[in-house]
């Protein structure tokens, strides 16, 4: 194990966009090359690792949803874009020498496994990566939700958040110039300022377990790895704990 590793067992949340690299749609290889590759680097670390991926370069509910598509079924398609998109990153990791399960809220048993909370924590106890596919199995619930729920089934110590940016702003630096830059928040911080880090059921969540989140950019590379020894840059969301 790396010295300075701050955090043991980790969920790594990736949105569908993260994917499609410069592309308006879909899945660009060499970006989930890429993000393999920083997976690859942190698991180098000594850390667990499991992985729960978006949708949202292949197919977005709620979008569905707003244009008159019933929501139910709309997520449901989401769910499925997650899952090819778990594959791609199974794939990538695998050709790089990274042992990978997948498993699936919805069983799919040709290409994935059944979601198992003992034998995904056995996997990543051999030191597999363990990717979580289709969310939480049901609508109305995203992607963070599921991370945030997995994270907590796999008593993780933090859920990383793998962003385009460098950390949680006071609104979109893309946008606004002004944009302030936030090194530490609390949970509380986050759904007080309605900060758009992760939907408020992730946050709060994640607040009644304690489970910090690590705001990072995951398009530099080499960032996972650093932010799991806590010398990337980013921001930390974590409540004060007992005797702090």
């Amino acid at each position: 194990m790396t010295d300075g590793l701050l955090y043991k067992r980790v969920l790594l949340k990736v949105s569908g966009e993260a994917l499609m690299g410069n592309r308006n749609y879909g899945i660009d290889l060499h970006t989930v090359d890429q993000i393999a590759a920083d997976v690859k680097e942190g698991v180098g670390t000594g850390a667990q690792v499991c992985l729960v991926i978006g949708g949202g370069n292949i197919f977005r509910g709620l979008s569905a949803a707003a244009s008159g598509m019933d929501r139910a079924s709309a997520d449901y398609m989401g769910m499925l874009a997650t899952v090819m998109n778990a594959l791609a990153m199974q794939n990538a990791l695998e050709k790089i020498g990274v042992p990978t399960r997948v498993q699936s809220a919805i069983p799919m048993s040709a290409v994935s496994e059944p979601y198992v909370r003992r034998r995904a924590v056995r996997h990543m106890e051999k030191g597999r990566v363990v990717i979580f596919a289709a969310g939480t199995g049901n609508p109305y619930f995203t992607t963070d939700t599921a991370a945030a729920l997995r994270a907590n089934e796999m008593d993780c110590d933090a859920l990383f958040k793998g962003t385009q940016v460098d950390g949680v702003y006071s609104a979109d630096p893309k946008k606004d110039p002004n944009a302030v830059r936030y090194e530490r928040l609390t949970h509380h911080e986050v759904l007080a300022k309605d900060l758009k880090v992760m939907d408020a059921a992730a946050i709060s969540l994640a607040r009644e377990n304690n489970i910090p989140i690590v705001v990072f950019d995951i398009h530099e590379s080499g960032n996972f790895a650093r932010a799991l020894t806590g010398n990337a840059r980013s921001t930390v969301i974590e409540d004060a704990r007992p005797g702090m």
